[in-house]
C-alpha cells in the first residue's frame, strides 16, 4: 500500500509539472499518442515473441530471461496505455531490449555476436547434412 501511495504521489507531481509546461492540449495529445503506441505494441507482440523464441532456440538467452523479456514488453505496453507521464516514461524504457536485458541480467548484458555466429553455424551444418557423399568407380574392364 505504501508503494502504491508513493507511486501516486510521484505520478501526480510529474504529471502536474509536465502538464503545466506543455499545456492541456499537448497533454491530451500525448495521452492519445502513447495509448496508440501501447496498443500497437500489444498488437505486434507476436513478432517480439518470435524474436525471443529464436534467441532461446539458439541459446542466446535462457528460458528465465525469455519470460522476463516478454513480461517487460507486456507491462511496458500496458504502462504506455495508462494515462500519466511517469507511467509513459517507465513504459517506454521497458520497450528497449538493452534496458530490459540489463535489468534481467543485472548489468551483465550478453553479446549478440555469439548468437549470430551460432545461427550461421547451425545453418551451415544443415546445409552440410543435406550433401550426399558419392564415390565414382570407373569400370576399367571395358577399356581393355
Amino acid at each position: 500500500m505504501l508503494y502504491f501511495l508513493l507511486y501516486l504521489f510521484l505520478e501526480v507531481l510529474v504529471s502536474v509539472n509536465i502538464s503545466s509546461e506543455i499545456g492541456g492540449l499537448a497533454t491530451f495529445l500525448e495521452i492519445l499518442f502513447t495509448a496508440f503506441i501501447g496498443m500497437s505494441i500489444l498488437v505486434n507482440f507476436r513478432t517480439t515473441l518470435m524474436e525471443n523464441m529464436r534467441a532461446v532456440s539458439f541459446s542466446c538467452i535462457d528460458l528465465e530471461e525469455f519470460q522476463r523479456l516478454n513480461l517487460f514488453t507486456l507491462i511496458g505496453a500496458i504502462l504506455l496505455i495508462i494515462p500519466g507521464f511517469l507511467t509513459d516514461i517507465v513504459g517506454a524504457l521497458m520497450q528497449f531490449s538493452v534496458i530490459t536485458s540489463m535489468i534481467v541480467n543485472r548489468y551483465n548484458v550478453k553479446s549478440n555476436n555469439n548468437c549470430k555466429a551460432s545461427y550461421n553455424e547451425k545453418i551451415n551444418k544443415q546445409k552440410d547434412s543435406d550433401v550426399i557423399d558419392v564415390e565414382i568407380i570407373s569400370d576399367d574392364s571395358t577399356t581393355k
